[in-house]
C-alpha cells in the first residue's frame, strides 16, 4: 500500500497519529503555534513547482496532516474554567441532554447544569424510584455536586479522565424532589431527542415481555440504558454484543429494505433516484436515534459507496473508512479515544484485509443462500480477528464460542433487524397489533435462551486476560501478516507470521515474569469499604472490611488488580476483628 494508491487513508493515519501525539505530550500554545505556522509553510510550498518538492511531496502531506491533528487535538482539549469552588449541596437548574445507563439505585442522566450563573455539564444521579426525566423541561433540585476523584492506583479504571474527554468535570446526585418547568427554548435536536423518547415510552406500553421490550429499544433505537446485567452478561460473553448495537449492518439492512420498496414504486430510468432517497432516509434515522459513532461511520461510508456508483467509478473501502474518520474526528478528535469509535473502524479495516482471503476457502458462492452464509461466516471471522487485540486490551475476556455464535445468529440477523423495525414503526404510529407483538416476543425469548445458552458454555470463556501495548501491537502485527498466509501458504510467509508470534510470545512471557517477581502491599478504599492487600508472586490476598456485595468487588477491584498484575489465584478475607497484623503465605504484614 502507497500513497499514490490510498492517499487518503495514509493521510488519516497521519491525523491520527497527531493527534495522539498531543495527548501524549500535551504541548503548550506556543509549541502549538509554532506548528501552525510550520503546516502554513508547507501547504503554501505544495503549490510551488519545484522537482526536490515535487520529490517529497508526499512526506510534506503527512507532515502537513500530523500537524493538523496535534492543532485541533489542542483547541479540542484546551483547558476551561474550573468548577472546584461549586461543590458539596447546591440549588441547580438543569436540563438532560442524554439517558445512560442505569446502576442498581440510580438512572443517569447527562445534561447541562446552572449554579450561581455558571453552566457546566454534569452526569446526574437520580433514584430509580423518580419518574423519568425528559427533553422538554427544565428541572430545579438541591443536589450534592462532587468532582469524580481519580484512580487510587494505575489498575483502577480513570473515570475522571473518562468523563473529562466529554467535557464533564462534575457529577451531581439527587435525592429531593425535583420541581420542573416546560422549556420554550427547544431546540431542533431537543425536538428530535423528545420524539425518540417518546417513541421508547410507547415501546414500554406494548403487550410483549420485557426483555423482548428493551431488546426492541437497543436494537433498532439504540437504547440499552434499561437492560438487565444478565441479558448484557449473555450478550458479551456470547460474542453478540454487536447485535445490540446499532452498527454498519443495522444501517446497511434498513438501506436495503427502503431501498428495496423504492425500486418497485420508481419506473426503471428513475432507479438511481431510489439510491438518493434511500440515502437520506438512513441519514434521517440516523439523526433520529443520535449519531452514534459506529452509525455515522456506516452512514458515511455508504454514502460514499453509492456516490462512487452514481459517478460510475470504482468504489473503496478504504477510501470511505478514511473520509468517515476524517469527518467524525474533526468534529471531535476526542471521540478517537472512545472505545466504540476504535472497535467499529478496526472491525471494517478487518473486513478489508481478510474477507476476501478466507472466502477463497469456501465454495463458489454461486446463490443467494451461500453467499449469505461463507459471507456471515468469513466478515464475522475478519471483523474478530482484527478487534480481538483491542477487546482483550478494554474487556480482558474473549469467549471461542463467540465463532459457533456468530456463525447461528447472525445469518438471521437481517430478518431480526426487518422485523425489529417494522414492529417499531408500527409502534411509533400507534398501530398495535397483539398477535404481531406475541409473534415478534415468542422469536426474541427464544432467540435470548439462545444466546443464554451460549453465554453458559464456560469452558470456551476466558477472562482476567492480561494484555500491555506492546503485546496489543503484536498481535496487530500478526493478523496483519496473516492475510499472506492466508492468500499464499508457503515457507517465506509462515516464517514471517511464525517469527511475529514467537516475538509475541517472548514478550509475554517475559512480562508475566518480571510482574511476578513483584510483591506488592495496597491500603484502598472501594464504595467505602476499606481494602488491604498483599501480592505475593503471582498470588494475592485481599481483606475487606465489609464482605457485602463481593460480585460488584470482584468486578471492580480485584478482578482489575489480577488481570493488571497477571495474579493467577486470590484470596477474599474479611478483616480480622481489632486485628492490626495478617498473615499470608507465612509471612506477617502490618496493617497501617
Amino acid at each position: 500500500m502507497n500513497l499514490n494508491k490510498q492517499p487518503l487513508f495514509i493521510l488519516a493515519i497521519c491525523f491520527i497519529l497527531g493527534i495522539l501525539f498531543q495527548d501524549k505530550f500535551l504541548l503548550d500554545q506556543t509549541a502549538v503555534y509554532s506548528i501552525a505556522v510550520v503546516s502554513v509553510g508547507i501547504l503554501i510550498s505544495i503549490f510551488f513547482h519545484s522537482y526536490f518538492l515535487f520529490k517529497i511531496k508526499a512526506v510534506l502531506l503527512g507532515l502537513l496532516f500530523f500537524g493538523m491533528g496535534i492543532i485541533l487535538h489542542f483547541y479540542n482539549t484546551f483547558p476551561t474554567e474550573g468548577t472546584e469552588h461549586i461543590q458539596g449541596k447546591q440549588m441547580i437548574v438543569f436540563k438532560i441532554s442524554r439517558k445512560l445507563n442505569s446502576t442498581g439505585k440510580y438512572k443517569k442522566y447527562e445534561g447541562v447544569v446552572e449554579v450561581k450563573k455558571q453552566y457546566f455539564n454534569s452526569i446526574f444521579y437520580i433514584p430509580k424510584t423518580y419518574k423519568e426525566l425528559d427533553f422538554k423541561h427544565y428541572y430545579k433540585v438541591e443536589a450534592y455536586i462532587a468532582q469524580p476523584k481519580p484512580p487510587q492506583y494505575d489498575f483502577q479504571f480513570d473515570y475522571a479522565k473518562y468523563l473529562k474527554r466529554k467535557d464533564i468535570e462534575n457529577q451531581c446526585y439527587i435525592s429531593k424532589e425535583i420541581s420542573s418547568v416546560e422549556r420554550n427554548d427547544l431546540h431542533f435536536t431537543d425536538k428530535v431527542r423528545q420524539s425518540r423518547l417518546e417513541v421508547l415510552n410507547k415501546i414500554d406500553k406494548a403487550k410483549m415481555s420485557g426483555k423482548s421490550k428493551e431488546f426492541l429499544k437497543g436494537i433498532i433505537l439504540a437504547d440499552r440504558t434499561e437492560i438487565d446485567q444478565g441479558t448484557a452478561r449473555d450478550f458479551n460473553r456470547s460474542g453478540l454484543v454487536h447485535l445490540l448495537a446499532i452498527s454498519g449492518t443495522h444501517i446497511v439492512v434498513i438501506f436495503g429494505m427502503f431501498y428495496f420498496l423504492l425500486v418497485r414504486i420508481i419506473p426503471l430510468r428513475l432507479r438511481k433516484y431510489s439510491i438518493i432517497v434511500s440515502l437520506i432516509f438512513i441519514w434521517l434515522f440516523a439523526g433520529f436515534i443520535g449519531f452514534g459513532n459506529s452509525v455515522l461511520r456506516a452512514c458515511i461510508m455508504l454514502s460514499v459507496y453509492f456516490v462512487f456508483i452514481l459517478l460510475q467509478r470504482k468504489p473503496d473501502m478504504l477510501h470511505s473508512l478514511a473520509l468517515s474518520a476524517f469527518i467524525i474526528l474533526l468534529l471531535d478528535t476526542r471521540q478517537l479515544f472512545d472505545i466504540g469509535f476504535q472497535l467499529s473502524f478496526l472491525a471494517v479495516l478487518g473486513i478489508f484485509w481478510l474477507n476476501q482471503p478466507l472466502l477463497k476457502y469456501f465454495p463458489v458462492q454461486d446463490n443467494y443462500f451461500k453467499k449469505l452464509l461463507f459471507n456471515t461466516i468469513t466478515i464475522s471471522l475478519s471483523a474478530q480477528l482484527a478487534t480481538l487485540p483491542f477487546v482483550l486490551y478494554y474487556f480482558h475476556q474473549f469467549s471461542l464460542i463467540s465463532i459457533i455464535a456468530n456463525f447461528v445468529i447472525v445469518p438471521a440477523s437481517e430478518m431480526i433487524i426487518v422485523f425489529s423495525f417494522l414492529i417499531t414503526t408500527l409502534i411509533a404510529f400507534k398501530i398495535d397489533f397483539d398477535f404481531i407483538n406475541r409473534i415478534y416476543d415468542i422469536m426474541i425469548q427464544w432467540l435470548l435462551k439462545v444466546i443464554h445458552w451460549f453465554a453458559e458454555i464456560d469452558g470456551l470463556f476466558f477472562e482476567n486476560i492480561s494484555m500491555h501495548w506492546g503485546e496489543v501491537l503484536l498481535v496487530l502485527i500478526v493478523v496483519y501478516l496473516l492475510r499472506a498466509v492466508i492468500f499464499k501458504f508457503n515457507f517465506k510467509n509462515s516464517v514471517r507470521l511464525g517469527i511475529a508470534i514467537l516475538t509475541f510470545l517472548i514478550i509475554r512471557t517475559s512480562i508475566t515474569i518480571i510482574e511476578n517477581n513483584r510483591d506488592e502491599i495496597l491500603i484502598y478504599t472501594f464504595n467505602k469499604k476499606n481494602i488491604f492487600s498483599v501480592k505475593k508472586g503471582d498470588r494475592a490476598c485481599f481483606w475487606v472490611s465489609d464482605m457485602k456485595d463481593q460480585d460488584k468487588l470482584i468486578r471492580y477491584v480485584v478482578g482489575p488488580y489480577c488481570t493488571s498484575r497477571r495474579i493467577q489465584s486470590f484470596e477474599i478475607k474479611p478483616f480480622p476483628s481489632g486485628a492490626e497484623k495478617v498473615v499470608f503465605q507465612d509471612e506477617i504484614y502490618e496493617i497501617k
